[in-house]
């Protein structure tokens, strides 16, 4: 079994002893090598340490844990943040596909996310991810992670011209003219885009509104992106389309 180097973050020092408790029982492939309650020192320790892996509170009595990872000159480890829900922190966290898990932790939910680390162990883009978060935090023009079967890409969303359902994975389509298959589903992109001027329009499309050309009322309804991509719309959703077209 491969050892992984993890510290925890946590300004509730119970907290702290609860996690490496949980750990110790049901991740014992995980070492945690401290437990720190302060910014200042948990920099220190990130330095120090190098680990693979660091379980990260968002609020901190001196601060956020966002601002902890500011201080770090190399990011070149994995975060799982453990918080109290925050929706726009998740969000934030989900866009750059980094993971969480909610106060109080859950056992089922912390083994899946230790899980989940351990299958992207192979990939080259932890420094991104977080580096990505961090700048997403105040960019007005924020950037996506899409992960795909053998790297993880990173758009503009504002590129994203439309998403197409295909199970478990979504088809994503730029205004660049490239398409990528994305191991996301589209509920997974609704909820994330939806308040970037995104909106589902079928069960199996998503489309900006920014790239919409026209609506055609002929053969039930659709629409016409600047792609020249014709989209349906489903039935259940043509008048809350329709007047969502009406205001852009």
């Amino acid at each position: 079994m491969k050892r992984i180097k993890a510290l925890i973050i946590d300004d509730e020092q119970g907290n702290c002893e609860n996690l490496e408790a949980l750990l110790a029982r049901y991740c014992p492939q995980i070492d945690v090598l401290e437990s720190i309650n302060h910014i200042a020192p948990a920099v220190e320790s990130i330095i120090t340490y190098k680990p693979h892996l660091i379980f990260l509170d968002i609020e901190l009595a001196e601060g956020t844990g966002f601002d902890l990872l500011e201080m770090l000159p190399d990011k070149n480890f994995e975060v799982i943040f453990v918080t109290a829900f925050d929706r726009y922190a998740l969000k934030a966290i989900k866009f750059c596909a980094l993971d969480y898990i909610l106060k109080p932790v859950n056992i089922s939910e912390l083994i899946k996310a230790v899980k989940r680390f351990e299958e992207r162990q192979s990939e080259k883009n932890n420094s991104q991810k977080v580096q990505l978060l961090l700048e997403n935090l105040n960019a007005p023009n924020k950037r996506i992670a899409l992960p795909l079967s053998d790297k993880m890409e990173f758009v503009l969303v504002d590129r994203i011209l439309r998403c197409k359902s295909d199970g478990n994975y979504t088809h994503v389509y730029l205004t660049t003219g490239e398409k990528y298959m994305v191991c996301k589903s589209m509920k997974e992109f609704d909820e994330l885009l939806t308040d970037y001027d995104f909106l589902r329009v079928h069960q199996s499309h998503l489309i900006n509104l920014n790239e919409v050309k026209s609506y055609v009322r002929s053969d039930g309804g659709y629409i016409s992106m600047s792609d020249g991509a014709s989209v349906s719309i489903s039935r259940q959703r043509r008048e809350m389309v329709i007047e969502k077209l009406k205001g852009i």
